[in-house]
C-alpha cells in the first residue's frame, strides 16, 4: 500500500487532502484553496488511486473521512508543516498586501478583552486581512488547531493539551462582583458571606474542576453554586436581576461589567492566585511566516496591557 514516503506521491495533492478533511466539502475546499471544483475533484481521484482507498465518502453530513484517511491525517499535517516551515518562513509574510483570514479560538470573555485592541492594531498593519472567532469546548482545542481550522487559541487553558506551543501574554487577578441593591453587603465582603451566598461559576465544559475560579473551591472549600454557565457576558445581567447571587471574575472583566449601574466589584475575601493569559498554537504552524507574524502582533499588543 502506498504511503507518504513513496517518491511517486505528488506533494501538490496534500493541500487538497488537508482541505477536504477540514471542511468535508469539495466546493468549500476549492474555495479555501482558490481552485476550481473540478480541479479538487481531479486531485481527489488521484489521491484515491494512489492510496487505494475512497478516503472520503459522501453522506448527508458532508464528505466523511474513511479510517484510512484518518490514519493519514497526522502524517499529512506533519509533511505540510515541514514544507511550510522550509518555504514560507523564507518567503516571508507581506501583511500590507495579504488578504488572509485568521481564525482565533476565544471565549466570549476573550473577545471582550482581546478583540478591540487587536483589531485596532491589525487594521493598521494588515488592512486587507480579516478575522473570525471560534468558540469550541476545551477538549476540541488541540484538534481545531491541528486541522488548521484555527490559527491561535487565546485565553487561559487550565489543562494545556500536549504538543501545543504556548506563550504567556499577561496575568490577571480575580475580584467578586455583587449587586448594589444587596444591602447585606457593605464596602467589603466577608469570608462568611462569601461562602454563605450563592455563586455563578463559568465553566466551558460544565464541570466545576474546569471553572475559571475553581482554585477557590480547591483551596478554601466548596461554595454554594447556583448556576454554572459557559458564558461570561451573561453573568452581570443575571446578577442585575438576582441580587442574592455573586460571581468571581477577572478584574478586567469586572471593570467592564461596572457599566451596569447595579453591578459593583469588591475584593474576593479568600486568596485567589492570579491566572495567566496565553496564546497557544500547533507545531504545524510554528514556522509558518503568517502565524509567526500574527503571534508577534498579539504579543506586542498585550505586552503592556493594563490590569
Amino acid at each position: 500500500m502506498n504511503d507518504l514516503h513513496n517518491s511517486d506521491l505528488d506533494l501538490n495533492l496534500l493541500p487538497v487532502f488537508d482541505a477536504l478533511i477540514r471542511v468535508g466539502n469539495v466546493s468549500r475546499a476549492a474555495e479555501d484553496l482558490s481552485m476550481s471544483q473540478s480541479a479538487v475533484s481531479h486531485a481527489l481521484k488521484r489521491l484515491r488511486l494512489f492510496f487505494g482507498d475512497p478516503l472520503f465518502l459522501k453522506t448527508g453530513a458532508g464528505m466523511q473521512p474513511t479510517p484510512r484517511a484518518l490514519e493519514l491525517r497526522g502524517p499529512v499535517l506533519s509533511v505540510m508543516g515541514t514544507v511550510r516551515g522550509e518555504l514560507l518562513v523564507r518567503e516571508g509574510f507581506d501583511a500590507a498586501r495579504s488578504n488572509r483570514v485568521f481564525s482565533l479560538l476565544l471565549t466570549d470573555m476573550g473577545e471582550l478583552i482581546f478583540l478591540p485592541r487587536l483589531i485596532a492594531r491589525l487594521r493598521e498593519t494588515a488592512p486587507h486581512c480579516t478575522l473570525r472567532t471560534l468558540q469550541v469546548p476545551m477538549r476540541q482545542v488541540q484538534g481545531v488547531l491541528e486541522s488548521g481550522e484555527g490559527d491561535l487559541a487565546l485565553g487561559s487553558l487550565h489543562a494545556v493539551p500536549d504538543g501545543l506551543f504556548q506563550q504567556q501574554l499577561f496575568t490577571r487577578s480575580f475580584v467578586t462582583i455583587v449587586n448594589r441593591r444587596n444591602s447585606d453587603i457593605g464596602e467589603t465582603l466577608s469570608r462568611d458571606q462569601f461562602f454563605a451566598m450563592e455563586h455563578i461559576v463559568v465553566s466551558l465544559s460544565g464541570k466545576l474542576e474546569d471553572a475559571y475560579d475553581a482554585i477557590v473551591d480547591e483551596l478554601d472549600g466548596p461554595r454554594r453554586i447556583y448556576l454554572m454557565t459557559p458564558h461570561f457576558l451573561t453573568v452581570p445581567m443575571i446578577i442585575e436581576e438576582n441580587p442574592q447571587l455573586i460571581a468571581t471574575v477577572p478584574r478586567e472583566l469586572a471593570t467592564k461589567f461596572a457599566g451596569y449601574k447595579s453591578i459593583r466589584m469588591v475584593a474576593t475575601p479568600v486568596p485567589v492566585p492570579p491566572f495567566a493569559i496565553r496564546q497557544h498554537w500547533h507545531p504545524r504552524v510554528h514556522h509558518d511566516a503568517a502565524n509567526i507574524w500574527l503571534r508577534q502582533q498579539v504579543k506586542q499588543t498585550f505586552d503592556t496591557a493594563p490590569e
